[in-house]
Formats: C-alpha cells, structure tokens, sequence
C-alpha cells in the first residue's frame, strides 16, 4: 500500500458519524473498509484510524517491545489499548466514532482528517488549529529533526 495523503475537511452528523472522504477511500486497500481501529493519540487530542492490517503491524512492535508480567510495561499496554474501538465505514461512506473519543478529541462538528502514510488522523477544527505551526516553525522543526544539511525532494 502506498502512503496515505492528503488534508480533508469534514462534518460529523448528529449521530456522530464522520463521512470519509472519497479521496482518502481510495488510497485504502481492497477491503480495509470493513473493519479499521480508531484509537485516542497518545500525544494530541487527536484520533487516529487505521486499517488493521497497520494495527496488526503496530501490535506486533507492541508485543515485541514488552512484557505483560512486568507491571510498567503492563500499565503502558492497558494505556496504549485505552481509547480503542472497531470501526467500519457503512454504505455512506462514514465511520461511527464512539461517545467517549469523540469527548477526547473534543469533536463537535468540523473534523479535519489527514493521511499520513499508514494511519489517518482525525481532529477537531478547533483543536487542529491551535497546535498547527506556521511555515516558519515547522521549517526550523524541520532542520532540527531532518538536519539542515539534507537535500529535500
């Protein structure tokens, strides 16, 4: 599969259901509509959806990285499986997020979904737009993670 991509606006409806859109729809894989993950971000008040054969993947990094009998690693599973559920995209094209990840992403209304690469984000406009960084902070950001001395694409 290649990368998921691009930035979309969208609405939630009054049952909280979130219509995907077409653009994204295409970039999944055969089948991967009919059963997803939705999980709460471990870092923003964001959503992130994924396609469980990338939940699978994720899972496996998981297992390998711990060990259920040690009791910190026991309480970053149960964190890190907190704020998950199965999702589906109906006929309309529209995932149901649950009561209690809507509240976490604080979604009313607008929603902003962006691909990035094997996971789709879900934000709340007013959230998304408090945490966006301009040109310039993202192009230092970029130099600090990246290196100034690379060349870009």
């Amino acid at each position: 599969m290649a990368g998921l991509i691009g930035e979309h606006k969208a609405k939630t409806d009054a049952k909280g259901r979130i219509n995907i859109p077409s653009a994204l729809l295409r970039q999944l894989p055969e089948g991967a509509v009919d059963k997803m993950v939705l999980k709460a971000d471990i870092y923003k008040k964001c959503l992130i959806l994924y396609t469980t054969e990338e939940w699978d993947r994720q899972i496996e990094i998981i297992r390998a990285k711990t060990n259920s009998f040690n009791p910190k690693h026991a309480d970053f599973i149960r964190g890190f499986y907190r704020g998950t559920a199965e999702v589906k995209v109906d006929t309309g094209n529209r995932i149901l997020i649950p009561a209690n990840l809507t509240a976490y992403a604080g979604i009313n209304k607008d929603v902003y979904l962006f691909g990035q690469d094997r996971k789709i984000e879900i934000w709340a406009k007013e959230v998304y737009e408090e945490h966006t960084l301009s040109a310039e902070e993202f192009a230092e950001l970029a130099k600090e993670i990246m290196g100034g001395d690379l060349p870009l694409l």
